[in-house]
């Protein structure tokens, strides 16, 4: 009996990994979303919420390994959480008809200035990292 149980709570955790790591993920947002209306932040909850879940991870409190597999089963799932704006698109064909370019022409713009900006802290970095470990 204690060798059947070993294989099936190995199996029976990685199912239910996911779920429950999910479930964290939910509830730490609902914490955050009190916090926001309690101190009466400035921020949107889901962003305090991801602060806090990087406060938690940075001093230990919950190991990174119990909150990984829930993330990328989140990233992995991402485009079906992005559907309900592709079909908000297809409502407002006449705005795109009329004001889409301009649409276009600030997403591309946005998009080329992140990358720029994200490429040039990356080079900062790398560099500051590099002539760290040159001078030790």
């Amino acid at each position: 009996m204690d060798v059947a149980l070993r294989r099936v709570t190995p199996a029976l955790v990685r199912r239910l990994q996911v779920p429950v790591q999910v479930v964290l993920y939910a509830g730490l947002f609902i914490v955050a979303e009190y916090l926001v209306q309690w101190l009466h932040l400035p921020l949107p909850a889901n962003l305090v919420g991801m602060l806090l879940m990087l406060g938690l991870i940075v001093c230990r409190v919950i190991p990174l390994n119990w909150v990984r597999e829930g993330a990328r089963w989140l990233l992995a799932e991402m485009l079906l959480f992005f559907v309900p704006a592709v079909v908000a698109v297809v409502n407002y064909a006449q705005l795109l008809m009329v004001d889409g370019w301009r649409i276009f022409a600030v997403i591309g713009l946005s998009t080329l200035l992140v990358l720029g900006a994200t490429a040039w802290v990356v080079d900062k970095v790398y560099r500051f990292e590099v002539s760290r470990l040159k001078n030790e």
